[in-house]
């Protein structure tokens, strides 16, 4: 992920997930959509975990066609980055 972050000149800020959602803290110019940068994150993840020989998912694809976006406009970076870190945790 962090090739297609330099090659489109975004940041990845934070990353964490489960088995089942991810949540990423990115940094990107106003000329790139979330929508294309959604589409290259799942795709390079997606190739990524072909690769590493991970079981498929039956009947269905790696990862589902829609995603959820917010800006944090005014939040403190380090809030949101402690937040994305505590999803790890079960809650």
């Amino acid at each position: 992920m962090r090739s297609v972050a330099d090659s489109m000149r975004f940041r990845i800020l934070e990353f964490n997930g489960k088995v089942d959602h991810v949540h990423v803290l990115l940094e990107f110019p106003p000329k790139l959509s979330v929508s294309v940068l959604a589409k290259h994150l799942k795709g390079v993840s997606s190739r990524a975990y072909n690769k590493a020989g991970y079981p498929k998912p039956t009947d269905k694809a790696l990862w589902n066609p829609s995603y959820f976006a917010s800006s944090v406009g005014g939040a403190p970076l380090e809030v949101v980055k402690q937040y994305i870190e505590q999803q790890a945790r079960p809650h």
